[in-house]
């Protein structure tokens, strides 16, 4: 079940949140955990159990480890924490990486990247003093299911929301910014990155096949799948925090207008912004950062980024995506970076977004015949500059294009504040429009992908 699915828009949601507002305060966590091991069953029955392990184990190592600490055993407390993070890392590759390794299928489970991610944070946190031990396996186990960023995120660390598990209110103004939230959050996922990922599709089909092809067209289908995986995945961030806030909760945010940055470096500050964090403190830092040279600095850099590509799935081409952003990175940060400050901003935005757009057809392009195929084209070899197709699939989806342009700004934000501001109803009129919008294309259409789904 996805969030942009009818059976999850008209029959879940609806029901979970008014049982969940009618329920007594003490209950509510309860009941959450409850409708989040439902909605999580509701695809992947079998898998439930391997979450409801990682509860345990974490859980149980969390316990453990507060209790060494308490007692002065640190030395135990330490070999206790070793021991949960390869526990953790074992049931990740396990599920993850076997295939990649071994060539053999094993179901991914879903989501199980995030909340591998956000136990490993509890555990640790609890062993360096940043959370409390949670004691209460009830509200440990919710916040682990919590459906709405478990199978996509924003990756949540415990001690951002610790005092909120205990203890949240509800009012009207939050239930309605949350709700507001969350529609804005599906018309990205519906009415954009849907719609442009049928032209995605559709110039990828070419290409693999040689038929119509050209540079304008593979390029168009780039920029399509540019603009699909950022609509997809921050519709489905603004979803998930939408909710959160129904719910009682804050979440952090996962973007902030990343197609807008001047550098690779100032992208990955606001592209799945809970992700980067993570690997720069659980990661990184502790690596040593950049406090023991130039070398070591280098070393801990490309440790990260190889790690991000193979978070994100068991395929080469992952890996390969991972250390393409750390080349990129690397030669910023020896001089690039200095030099992008000081020519004009348009053409510092230029050569992010060239970049951007390369990296993303690295990461689509699974099977790396075509990745080779696919950069081929786009550098123009043995292709024409356009042809009749690519001109047709440019001006059907010219304005779709422009819109999505536009949406990638702050542009459309600062205008709706300021209409808000103006007319009280505003707001709830834009929601209602995209709401009815989006529920119509569903039922209307079959074209329903969640690019995320099973990172």
């Amino acid at each position: 079940m996805v969030f942009s699915s009818l059976i999850f828009l008209c029959i879940f949601m609806p029901v979970m949140f008014a049982v969940y507002y009618l329920c007594p305060a003490k209950l509510r966590n309860l009941f959450l955990l409850f409708s989040s091991l439902l909605f999580y069953a509701w695809g992947e029955p079998v898998y439930i159990l391997v979450m409801l392990f990682s509860i345990i184990f974490n859980y149980t190592f969390g316990i453990i480890i507060s209790s060494l600490k308490d007692n002065s055993k640190l030395t135990k407390a330490k070999i206790t924490l070793i021991i949960s993070i390869i526990g953790n890392l074992s049931m990740l590759f396990f599920f993850k990486y076997t295939g990649f390794f071994m060539q053999i299928f094993i179901a991914l489970p879903i989501g199980i990247s995030f909340y591998t991610f956000q136990t490993m944070s509890y555990v640790i946190d609890v062993y360096i003093g940043n959370a409390k031990v949670q004691k209460n396996i009830i509200n440990f186990a919710m916040y682990v299911s919590m459906f709405p960023q478990l199978i996509a995120g924003p990756i949540v660390r415990y001690r951002q929301i610790e005092k909120e598990i205990d203890n949240r209110k509800l009012s009207d103004e939050n239930i309605a910014f949350g709700l507001q939230r969350f529609i804005t959050g599906l018309g990205k996922k519906v009415i954009f990155a849907n719609q442009v990922g049928i032209l995605w599709d559709e110039v990828y089909n070419c290409v693999s096949s040689g038929t119509d092809i050209s540079l304008l067209l593979a390029w168009l289908g780039a920029v399509a799948y540019t603009f699909q995986i950022y609509f997809d995945f921050s519709g489905y961030s603004d979803m998930a925090i939408g909710m959160g806030q129904m719910l009682g909760f804050n979440f952090i945010e996962n973007f902030n207008y990343p197609y807008l940055s001047k550098s690779i470096t100032e992208f990955w500050r606001k592209w799945h912004i809970s992700l980067g964090t993570w690997f720069k403190e659980y990661v990184y830092i502790p690596l040593g950062g950049s406090k023991k040279g130039f070398l070591r600095q280098l070393i801990n850099l490309f440790i990260v980024w190889a790690l991000t590509g193979l978070w994100h799935g068991a395929a080469w081409n992952f890996v390969v995506w991972g250390i393409y952003f750390f080349i990129l990175l690397l030669i910023e940060k020896c001089f690039l970076l200095k030099i992008l400050q000081k020519i004009p901003k348009f053409f510092s935005h230029i050569y992010a977004l060239f970049f951007i757009i390369i990296g993303w057809v690295i990461f689509a392009c699974q099977d790396f015949e075509m990745l080779i195929h696919y950069l081929k084209t786009m550098a123009g070899a043995g292709v024409p500059l356009f042809n009749n197709y690519a001109i047709y699939k440019l001006y059907t989806n010219l304005i779709l294009l422009l819109l999505m342009v536009t949406a990638s700004t702050k542009f459309p934000r600062q205008i709706f504040l300021k209409l808000e501001k103006k007319h009280f109803l505003f707001s709830s009129i834009f929601s209602f429009i995209i709401l009815i919008l989006s529920i119509s294309l569903l039922v209307s259409g079959t074209y329903n992908p969640f690019l995320y789904f099973r990172f």
